[in-house]
């Protein structure tokens, strides 16, 4: 069976509970629910890996050079996550950025992704239903196995 991988970096394993206000009720289950849902009918799995260091989610992409392709959360690495960024170079699949909120619309920070211009597509200010539609890109961005 080919696996999607999905990559959520720091504070993101408290969805749900951290700040409701701009990143929605829904938590890292629901939203691995819902890709998973997205992707049974090509019979794919979803390997869902959370962590908060970007040295442990630089290991979960090297180990998952098989997957068919990823969707990345990188949160705040996005900003300065240079060795996040240099894996993601290295990665062999096509993979989608991924932002509950519109980064662009909050805080000057937030406005520069170092991984951005990696990604095969960026979605941002959608809330959940971001990480569905970046499911449905790889769907169409992933060759047929």
């Amino acid at each position: 069976m080919s696996s999607l991988l999905l990559l959520n970096g720091p504070n993101l394993g408290i969805l749900g509970r951290r700040q409701p206000e701009i990143y929605g009720t829904a938590t890292l289950a629901d939203i691995e629910a819902a890709v998973a849902a997205r992707v049974a009918d090509r019979g794919w799995k979803v390997v869902s890996i959370q962590r908060e260091s970007e040295g442990e989610l630089i290991h979960a992409i090297q180990d998952n050079y098989d997957s068919v392709g990823a969707i990345v959360n990188p949160g705040a690495l996005m900003v300065a996550g240079w060795s996040l960024r240099d894996a993601l170079a290295s990665y062999p699949r096509p993979w989608i950025e991924v932002h509950l909120s519109n980064v662009w619309a909050r805080e000057a920070f937030r406005h520069e992704s170092v991984i951005s211009p990696l990604a095969a597509g960026v979605i941002a200010g959608l809330g959940p239903l971001g990480y569905e539609l970046a499911a449905d890109a790889l769907l169409r961005l992933a060759p047929e196995s």
